[in-house]
C-alpha cells in the first residue's frame, strides 16, 4: 500500500493554484506547507483528507508518464472534479463518463495539469 506520493512541478504557484481548485470537490486539500528552512529553500505541500499523502515540489519536475487517479465518493463528485479542473487551468484528457472497459461501474474523468500530468477522478460504485 502507498502512504505519499511526491512529485516536482516547474512552477509551484501555478500547480499550487490547480490543485487546490482541482481537488476540492474530491474533499482533498492543501494541509500542509513545509517550511522552506526544512527543505533547503524548496517550495513544497501536501494535499489529503485528513493528513497529506499527495506532495508537490518545486525542484527536479516530475518528467514522462505520470497519471494519478483519485478516488471519488459519487459520480457527482467525478463531474465536479472535471469542471473543477478545467476552470483552473486545466487541459481535458477524457471527460466524464463511463469507462466498462476497465471495470463495469468505472466511471472516471481524466485532466492534464499544467505541467501535462494525468490526472484522474474514480468513482467505481454503481450508477
Amino acid at each position: 500500500m502507498i502512504d505519499h506520493l511526491t512529485f516536482g512541478v516547474t512552477n509551484f504557484a501555478r500547480s499550487t493554484a490547480f490543485y487546490d481548485r482541482a481537488l476540492a470537490p474530491l474533499g482533498i486539500t492543501r494541509l500542509f506547507d513545509v517550511p522552506t528552512e526544512h527543505t533547503g529553500g524548496v517550495p513544497v505541500t501536501g494535499y489529503g483528507d485528513d493528513r497529506p499523502w499527495l506532495w508537490l515540489a518545486e525542484q527536479d519536475a516530475t518528467r514522462g508518464k505520470l497519471h494519478i487517479a483519485l478516488s471519488a465518493e459519487n459520480r457527482a463528485a467525478v463531474d465536479a472534479f472535471h469542471a473543477s479542473a478545467l476552470q483552473a487551468g486545466g487541459t481535458d484528457n477524457g471527460p466524464p463518463g463511463p469507462r466498462p472497459h476497465y471495470h463495469p461501474d468505472y466511471y472516471g474523468a481524466f485532466v492534464l495539469d499544467p505541467d501535462g500530468h494525468n490526472i484522474e477522478a474514480v468513482c467505481r460504485s454503481p450508477a
